[in-house]
Order: C-alpha cells, then structure tokens, then sequence
C-alpha cells in the first residue's frame, strides 16, 4: 500500500521512535530523583503513542496521514527538546530517534 521509499522510511523511523520512547519511559520511572524526569516521562509516552498512530496511517494509508505525520514530528521535536535536558544514556538515545524521526517525517510530508 505504500508509495514509495520516504513512506517506508517514515515508518521504519516511527517504529524505533516509538521503541525508543518506551525504553526512556521505563528508564526514567527507574531514576533516582523522579520529580526531575516528570517531563520526560509525560513527552515518552505522548511521542510513543503519536509514532505508534503515524506508524498505522502510514500502513492504512490514511487520508488524514499528513496531519497526522506533521503533528507526529512535533511532538517528536518536544521529547528530543526535553530528553536532551538530561545525560541519561535512554534519553539521548531517545532523543535521537525523535530527531530523526521528525526529519523522515517531514522529509514524506514535503515530497
């Protein structure tokens, strides 16, 4: 169903963004000063959830599959924003998966 190699590699990149935003969440909720990570936490499990829907447009071929992908990269922008705040291995892992994540989507959305 999928067009072409930008809509695979969006994909692709939403699913590890996606795996990555779950090994943060249950990292962070294993720190030590919690109360610090809140934020992170709160952006792990919002930024999981949007690459998990994104992942399905992209597989449905959804007609609402740029707005959702637009709104997937910014969420993915914010969790890279906070998880960058912290030195944690799990986060600036993460924060590298939602980097490149927000770039595939774009890169879809603006071809």
């Amino acid at each position: 169903m999928m067009n072409n190699e930008l809509h695979q590699k969006c994909l692709e990149e939403c699913l590890a963004c996606m795996e990555a935003c779950n090994t943060c969440f249950n990292a962070c909720l294993n720190e030590e000063d919690i109360n610090m990570m809140a934020a992170c936490i709160r952006l792990d499990r919002e930024c999981s959830d949007i690459c998990a829907f994104a992942a399905r447009a992209i597989l449905s071929n959804s007609p609402f599959m740029e707005q959702i992908c637009k709104l997937c990269a910014e969420v993915c922008e914010a969790c890279e924003e906070e998880c960058k705040k912290h030195t944690h291995d799990h986060c600036l892992k993460c924060a590298e998966a939602c980097r490149r994540c927000a770039a595939a989507c774009r890169e879809m959305i603006n071809h």
